[in-house]
């Protein structure tokens, strides 16, 4: 396994080492030990999610807040998406800084998303399954949340505006400006 440093602090691509013959391919997809001892990271999960979404899905940018913070440690198993983090820790150097990458099946990259950083995605492929690995159970009182279209954070999604499809409750989220982190 490989890690990749991105943009923001502490926030990391992970690329594994991957073993193919013709009879197919084999690689580690996590190793806590390894994880922890490359990036420093608590990297103890407790749980894992599946979702799934067609083309224009944009699912984000979602948060736990507080005691119930998650990291995330996310890939996409079918499809293409565009994964974003957004650095939301105020003590943070990359404080209101995104970065993003697309994570598909034939890459096999993860995404390491720390507490204290939204994170959503926009689906590139006709449909796509993500997975997303949390190291902290989900509390739905420490919901936290910053709207799509943010003019601050200005994220390119990787789709055209009239493509993208909302939740209800993803269409009337705060600004970024709007927050308390």
């Amino acid at each position: 396994m490989k890690i990749k440093e991105t943009p923001l602090k502490d926030c990391y691509i992970i690329e594994p080492t991957i073993f193919e013959d013709d009879r197919g391919y084999f690689f580690e997809k996590y190793n806590e030990k390894k994880f922890e001892e490359l990036t420093g990271m608590n990297g103890h999960f407790v749980q894992d999610n599946i979702s799934k979404s067609s083309y224009g899905v944009l699912r984000g940018l979602h948060l736990q807040k507080g005691e119930h913070a998650q990291a995330k440690l996310v890939s996409c198993l079918e499809g293409k998406v565009f994964d974003v983090a957004v650095d939301l820790r105020e003590y943070s150097s990359t404080f209101g800084k995104w970065f993003g990458v697309e994570l598909t099946p034939e890459n096999k990259f993860q995404l390491y998303v720390p507490r204290g950083f939204g994170h959503g995605f926009s689906v590139l492929s006709e449909t796509a399954v993500f997975s997303y690995k949390c190291d902290n159970f989900y509390n739905k009182e420490s919901e936290g949340s910053i709207i799509w279209n943010d003019p601050y954070l200005n994220i390119d999604w990787k789709l055209p505006g009239e493509a993208i499809i909302l939740s209800e409750k993803d269409k009337i989220l705060p600004k970024f400006s709007e927050q308390n982190f």
